[in-house]
């Protein structure tokens, strides 16, 4: 699938059902990558043409964070290749692109997965020491044919240089592969013709900007039908619907009945949607409330807790004392993407072809195989045009294999928008009772957070793992739980909520909602205590300068009026992702009892920065989004299920609600940090906290409501 002239997208290779070449070093070091005609692999993620392209084998779904850029850079920045000369492809499905931090965040060990804000961090360091390896090696090369030392050379915009004599990395790209590569690689240092850090042009940006990249539901094979589904609740089984509106259909070649769904296949999706549609399914369900905030209140109140993490002694340092305390909510909310969940499968014989968007392709291909009914798979992954995480669970994929099985050709399966709500798999929603103690002059001494949620994260990886789901609230549903502040005694006691519906993994979360709860409830400490909130949460940063740092970058940016009764503005700082970002927003309730939000100033420190422009795009796209998700209705809930409701009657903010935003970044030698979910984690609390400050009314609730604010 070609997207322009430097990128270029292959959803296949070893593994996966294509014939491919294979190229062995003599040092012992294999590749799996795929060869074209003069191509010359380098490992495991780089490949040299003949005609001097640098191609990058990216592990990393791209789902709009700018991973095929960001990736690539850091290759072509240690290799010394000219930008202009680097492609991109997907790394076939071997074991040895497997998310090196999956372990540490409590993940299935050897998962290959995009989430968390991790692929930086996951795959810096390995991306680094393949291009020095490649470079040394192409070096060598050059060194041996002027016979000189290696060390007289260097490379430099896609060449290999020695005084005024140069190479090409083309030129040198076979001689370079058949060497012995260095045991251990030197990396660049110094700052002289890097890439690192730039803002470099993103490698995808122009096949999107003319529609030429592929997603999903842009796959087309030859005889193919078109399908769409209503699928079951929870728990729930089809009890009836009206046969005949489907058989007397235009263009419906095929129907499958199942306990858990109805599926209509015909020449087009709009005949086989107006099909379905007119059959009018009828599921049994679960009995659910439209707001189900009285069961996370119940949770919260008479939940059995699990101590989660301890610092000091919370309960004996409160004995005998009153603690400040207030509870906060965040209702489940929904993912949202433009792109519905969609998958195309075609069996041929005893070969089963699966396309579908993930961010955890290894697991997808598991899905298909055990649909496969011992054929054998390939499956070929394709971009993410959900941004928020849906594409994490690719669970239309048993669906579109059976449908092809049944019809004896390739079928394409994709929900409606309304059913793809219906089935969203939401950010499970959370409540937290917080409580402190405030110490000598008015610092806190104690704090304790009573949380209480159905998890999400947790739940979706053991979806992806193959596993049931279990009650039981996991490290990933937790992460971010311990507030960044060095106060000596604090206790997180986690209780999971029994739900209807199936949560599942968002951009940004846990860590979302526990800022808010933490950042909202450190405002409520400084007013109590009479405190400044820049002052109050800066005497407790002793342990954590980069924040600071932040803080005062962020303070001083927005020119920060000190948040007393009568401002506009509000603060929120978080240490996520292995990063670091504190924000100002500038906010009011408008006539129509609507929050508006004038200006968002954030920080960032995310360590060495790779590009600049990502870096900022990211953080102002998440700041976006997640104001969105704050201002919206919070879903009603029907049979274990989130009602669907149309894109223009959510009230999402228009261009012109878009806040003035500026993003600054300190500068860091530090390892790269994530930054995709770190928008998400700080808006909500600086917008409450400005708003607070402007009316007196704190809003412990999101999404927003300013009618009931206390």
């Amino acid at each position: 699938m070609k997207l322009d002239r430097r990128t270029v997208l292959i959803g296949g290779g070893a593994g996966i059902g294509l014939i491919v070449a294979y190229s062995l070093w003599p040092g012992g070091l294999g590749s799996d990558l795929p060869l074209k005609p003069g191509e010359q692999p380098f490992g495991n993620f780089i490949k040299i043409g003949r005609d001097g392209r640098v191609t990058v084998a990216v592990p990393q779904t791209e789902t709009g964070q700018g991973i095929w850029t960001g990736l690539a850079q850091i290759v072509a920045d240690e290799l010394g290749a000219a930008w202009e000369t680097v492609a991109v492809e997907p790394a076939p499905l071997t074991t040895g692109y497997a998310n090196a931090l999956a372990k540490a965040q409590g993940w299935p060990d050897g998962l290959r997965i995009t989430a968390g804000s991790t692929s930086v961090r996951a795959f810096e360091q390995p991306l680094r020491e393949a291009a020095a390896t490649a470079r040394a090696m192409l070096i060598g090369a050059a060194a041996d044919r002027w016979n000189v030392a290696e060390r007289e050379c260097e490379a430099a915009d896609g060449m290999v240089v020695n005084g005024v004599r140069t190479f090409g990395f083309g030129e040198l790209a076979e001689e370079a592969a058949d060497r012995s590569p260095p045991r251990r690689p030197q990396l660049r240092s110094g700052t002289k013709g890097r890439l690192i850090g730039q803002p470099l042009q993103r490698l995808d940006g122009p096949a999107k900007a003319d529609g030429s990249v592929r997603f999903a539901g842009d796959v087309r094979l030859p005889g193919m039908l078109f399908a769409s589904a209503r699928l079951a609740p929870p728990g729930g089984k089809l009890t009836a619907f009206t046969r005949s509106a489907i058989e007397g259909a235009s263009g419906v070649r095929h129907l499958t009945v199942r306990d858990h769904a109805l599926a209509v296949a015909a020449d087009t999706w709009w005949q086989a949607e107006r099909a379905i549609k007119a059959a009018d399914a009828k599921f049994t369900g679960p009995q659910t409330a439209p707001d189900i905030r009285p069961i996370f209140d119940d949770a919260l109140e008479s939940g059995e807790a699990d101590s989660w993490f301890t610092r000091g002694d919370y309960n004996a340092t409160v004995r005998g004392s009153r603690p400040l305390a207030s509870t906060y909510y965040v209702a489940p909310s929904l993912h949202l993407g433009l792109e519905p969940l969609s998958a195309t499968a075609r069996l041929t014989g005893d070969h089963l072809e699966v396309w579908a968007a993930t961010q955890a392709p290894d697991a997808a291909r598991a899905r298909a195989e055990k649909a496969a009914n011992g054929a054998r798979v390939s499956f070929y992954p394709m971009p993410a045009g959900e941004p928020a995480g849906r594409a994490l669970e690719a669970d239309t994929i048993p669906l579109a294999v059976e449908l092809a099985r049944a019809t004896g050709r390739p079928v394409q399966l994709s929900l409606s928008h309304s059913a793809n709500q219906n089935h969203d798999h939401p950010q499970g929603g959370a409540i937290a009772k917080m409580m402190a103690l405030p110490g000598q002059g008015g610092i806190t001494a104690a704090w304790k957070m009573r949380f209480a949620s159905p998890g999400g994260f947790g739940s979706a990886l053991a979806s992806i793992g193959g596993r049931d789901s279990s009650p039981d609230l996991r490290q990933a549903d937790l992460d971010g739980s311990v507030p960044p502040y060095a106060i000596p005694h604090v206790a997180v006691d986690a209780v999971s909520v029994p739900v209807a519906y199936e949560a599942g993994y968002m951009r940004g979360s846990p860590q979302r909602e526990f800022t808010f709860f933490t950042e909202s409830f450190v405002d409520e400490l400084a007013h109590a205590a009479g405190y400044q909130p820049l002052a109050f949460r800066m005497a407790m940063l002793g342990g954590n300068p980069r924040l600071a740092r932040c803080l005062q970058i962020a303070t001083r940016v927005a020119g920060w009026d000190g948040g007393a009764a009568g401002s506009t503005m509000g603060l929120a700082a978080c240490s996520a992702f292995g990063s670091h970002i504190a924000l100002v927003a500038s906010a009011t309730i408008g006539e129509a009892q609507q929050v508006r939000v004038q200006r968002l100033v954030a920080a960032v420190d995310c360590g060495r920065v790779v590009n600049s422009g990502l870096v900022t795009q990211q953080v102002a796209a998440g700041l976006v989004w997640a104001l969105a998700q704050a201002t919206i209705a919070a879903p009603e809930w029907v049979a274990g299920m989130p009602r669907a409701r149309t894109l223009g009657s959510l009230g999402l903010p228009r261009l012109k609600d878009t806040p003035d935003l500026t993003i600054q970044l300190a500068p860091s030698d530090a390892r790269p940090g994530g930054v995709s979910g770190l928008g998400p984690a700080v808006l909500a609390p600086a917008v409450a906290n400005a708003i607070y400050a402007g009316t007196g009314k704190r809003m412990r609730s999101l999404p927003f409501d300013p009618m009931s604010a206390a």
